[in-house]
């Protein structure tokens, strides 16, 4: 299959990908082009800024977490009906899993999807010198093809001519300082799109400069260079097993800002199997949808809204109920906290016997988790792929749930599973097959 593609990377963490990145999606797609954002590694934020660019789903793509034979058959999945494909990079180009010699780096993506890679570098600081890394960028790796590069945060005409006379690549663009154009941060990274009503207005601003300052024609002509693809795209259906025949059943789905984590595949499994999956807010509906038969809470910032989450009394009484009475419920990290009887010392569900609380500490680590008993999602002693970032915890942290490098957390019942670790359904059909059975049989 004959898709236009190419890797958005960069030397270091930092450097602009995301606002290039998503800027370029946007300018391509003012333009006319059918554009598909694709992120790699599990991040959930940036794919939100890709959606907004692009008009449609972002996708992630992390061979640790689905596996290396299923990302080109998910990347043509994402990009169904697309002209072009963006796929931004995560951390440095050669940067992946802590051990693994650069597993699930942006490389390893760019090598297994055949997909060009420009290099998003940041001057501010140096000149000449940047000529340098990014020769050691484009030779590193002969599996891994650079094939140009654009300038951010030059100074000057003058600083940036000195830059790209340093540079064997083409020089794509250049694009100047701007406070502006920059993306507010937090805790856990870019504050994503769903809590920024400014979003919008600030990616079209972005757009404008990268159509002014990158050459959309040259970027475009690089893409098509990349090869046909032979993979057959994922298919949701075959993946989660069957298509479940007769009634369908309602899973609830918590959205909003307290709640933006989530992977496209994850209400594309549940659909192949039977399931409609209904979005409501927590923040703001005072009682689940019409005939709720299941319930996802997946990850996002209940911290940053404990106060609305612990006022909406009604919801907090009904989900409370719900899941003590055996309603299917699979909560991850932000809802394991929601779960629990206060974060923060506010009020939050109730249907856990633990407290949750922010800390100063960061938990990021990107295990492989073997389930402790048989549950509702898990059998014992199955492994999964998964990830965890967070900067809470929670007492007791649980002793049914995954064990992950010799500790057991989170609660797993046959009819509730609530940890912190993040899975990728897609990567792990069976989990989505199980809800998704369990939803059925419980309606």
């Amino acid at each position: 299959m004959s898709l236009p593609r190419l890797v958005v990377a960069a030397p270091a963490t930092g450097q602009g990908k995301t606002t290039v990145a998503s800027g370029l999606m946007r300018a391509l797609t003012r333009r006319g082009h059918v554009v598909s954002g694709h992120k790699v590694g599990p991040d959930y934020i940036d794919p939100g800024y890709h959606a907004l660019a692009c008009g449609r789903p972002g996708r992630n793509l992390d061979p640790h977490l689905v596996g290396e034979e299923r990302v080109v058959p998910l990347l043509l999945h994402g990009a169904a009906g697309a002209d072009v494909a963006v796929l931004e990079g995560v951390m440095g180009l050669y940067d992946g899993r802590i051990g693994t010699r650069g597993f699930a780096s942006t490389a390893h993506v760019a090598a297994l999807t055949r997909t060009p890679v420009v290099l998003v570098v940041d001057i501010s600081r140096s000149s000449r010198s940047v000529g340098a890394v990014v020769h050691g960028m484009a030779t590193w790796d002969p599996t891994v093809d650079v094939v140009g590069v654009i300038l951010n945060k030059a100074g000057s005409d003058r600083h940036a001519a000195e830059v790209a006379d340093s540079i064997a690549l083409p020089v794509l663009g250049i694009l100047g300082r701007d406070d502006a154009l920059v993306t507010p941060s937090r805790h856990l990274g870019l504050v994503p799109t769903g809590e920024r009503d400014e979003a919008d207005r600030t990616l079209d601003r972005v757009a404008d400069r990268i159509a002014d300052g990158v050459d959309l024609d040259r970027v475009l002509e690089l893409a098509r260079t990349a090869p046909p693809l032979d993979e057959e795209p994922w298919c949701p259906g075959v993946s989660a097993g069957s298509t479940a025949e007769g009634r369908r059943r309602v899973v609830a789905m918590a959205t909003g800002p307290a709640f933006t984590f989530r992977y496209a595949e994850t209400a594309e499994l549940l659909a192949a199997a039977g399931c409609d999956v209904v979005a409501f807010d927590p923040l703001t509906d005072e009682a689940l949808p019409a005939g709720t038969a299941g319930i996802l809470l997946g990850g996002g910032f209940p911290e940053v809204h404990a106060d609305a989450l612990a006022a909406n009394h009604r919801l907090r009484h009904e989900l409370r109920d719900a899941v003590r009475s055996g309603v299917p419920t699979v909560a991850e990290c932000a809802g394991l906290l929601y779960l629990c009887e206060t974060l923060d010392d506010r009020p939050m569900v109730g249907a856990l016997d633990a407290t949750a609380r922010m800390t100063g500490r960061l938990t990021m680590r990107y295990p492989t988790a073997t389930a402790a008993t048989d549950s509702l999602l898990t059998r014992a002693g199955e492994q999964v792929t998964g990830h965890e970032f967070h900067h809470t915890s929670v007492t007791p942290p649980g002793d049914t749930g995954w064990t992950v490098d010799g500790s057991t957390t989170g609660w797993a019942t046959p009819t509730l599973h609530a940890s912190y670790l993040h899975t990728h359904w897609a990567g792990h059909p069976q989990l989505a097959q199980r809800f998704a059975d369990a939803v059925h049989a419980h309606a």
